[in-house]
């Protein structure tokens, strides 16, 4: 990647929907940050979520993200939640290089129950489950998936212990989502989501550095204090603390400046932006050629007047085939 000659902390120098890297070589830490506007907005406006799950399906997409534009190789990078909480399932994919796709799936109900008592932190929705991540390199490789516990702790956390886990990298997560409303250029109210986020991990040269205290492992368990933690990966998950859940998502601050805030004392430099679109994966031909492996019997129970209509959950496209398009396969 070259590295950008503008200046770092100069307004709007990444924008909206840019993945930034970034390195910190005084701190020996490596990570990627990003803002999240437009894209974000089309995602979430076609289904017309409830405020608590927009929020916290904006805190898995802009994870996502954050991951999935690390990949060195052409796949697909998911995330993919399922807990027993009012939202029972979140995915979001991140398909090389740059689109995006994301679906929550909620019951209204226990939605409507957790409002009522309060209980919109996102461990409070998403319950007891599993977050999953998983990656894909295509058809010639077997896919690759990591689990991790929900345990009731929050997304940045279960993240960080998911690298802590299985790539046994010091990392700290930082996500955040928000509802804004402000006026459009005529002058009319407007609502809309924003979302940031910021992965830093701590890669010294010396791999030895790396090792951390280890995870407690409950009452009485003093093997958490065998291993001091580097002070310069101390110093920088110290000030990766200090981001306020506004500074993520404020338009007004920019990721650049945000970068400019936490480390210009050690020396941060930052390298090439990526941009990620919203585009879904989905076509007419993949779903046309799911249907010519249905059944006659599948085939009859589908259709409605002669004409079979599929709606994409990510996207919410409807593709519709007369039954002569897909019958003669199955027959």
């Amino acid at each position: 990647m070259a590295e950008i000659a503008s200046a770092l902390g100069e307004f709007d120098f990444a924008g909206d929907d840019h993945v930034v890297p970034f390195q910190v070589e005084g701190l020996d830490v490596r990570g990627r940050a990003v803002q999240l506007g437009p894209m974000l907005d089309a995602i979430l406006a076609r289904h017309h979520y409830p405020a608590p799950v927009a929020r916290l399906l904006a805190e898995v997409i802009v994870l996502t993200v954050l991951l999935g534009t690390s990949l060195k190789f052409e796949g697909k990078f998911t995330v993919q939640t399922k807990g027993d909480g009012p939202v029972d399932l979140l995915v979001a994919d991140f398909s090389t290089p740059q689109n995006v796709r994301a679906y929550a799936r909620f019951d209204q109900a226990l939605l409507d129950k957790a409002v009522a008592a309060g209980e919109t932190e996102p461990e409070q929705l998403l319950g007891k489950g599993v977050l999953a991540f998983t990656i894909d390199q295509g058809k010639f490789s077997q896919p690759y998936q990591g689990i991790v516990a929900l345990d009731g702790t929050s997304l940045e956390d279960i993240a960080g212990t998911y690298f802590r886990q299985s790539e046994q990298i010091p990392t700290r997560v930082r996500l955040a989502a928000a509802e804004l409303l402000d006026r459009d250029q005529a002058g009319q109210p407007r609502h809309r989501w924003r979302s940031g986020g910021l992965i830093a991990q701590f890669l010294p040269e010396a791999p030895e550095r790396m090792r951390q205290p280890d995870l407690h492992g409950g009452d009485g368990d003093n093997a958490a204090l065998a291993h001091k933690e580097d002070d310069a990966w101390t110093e920088a998950r110290a000030l990766v603390d200090t981001i306020d859940a506004d500074e993520l998502t404020d338009p007004q601050v920019g990721i650049e400046r945000l970068l400019f805030r936490l480390f210009h004392e050690r020396g941060v430099r930052v390298f090439g932006t990526r941009e990620v679109i919203d585009r879904c994966s989905c076509s007419r031909d993949k779903i046309k050629n799911v249907l010519k492996g249905f059944s006659e019997e599948e085939i009859d129970a589908s259709q409605e007047n002669g004409e079979i209509a599929v709606t994409c959950e990510f996207c919410s496209t409807t593709y519709r085939f007369e039954v002569v398009e897909v019958a003669s396969a199955a027959e």
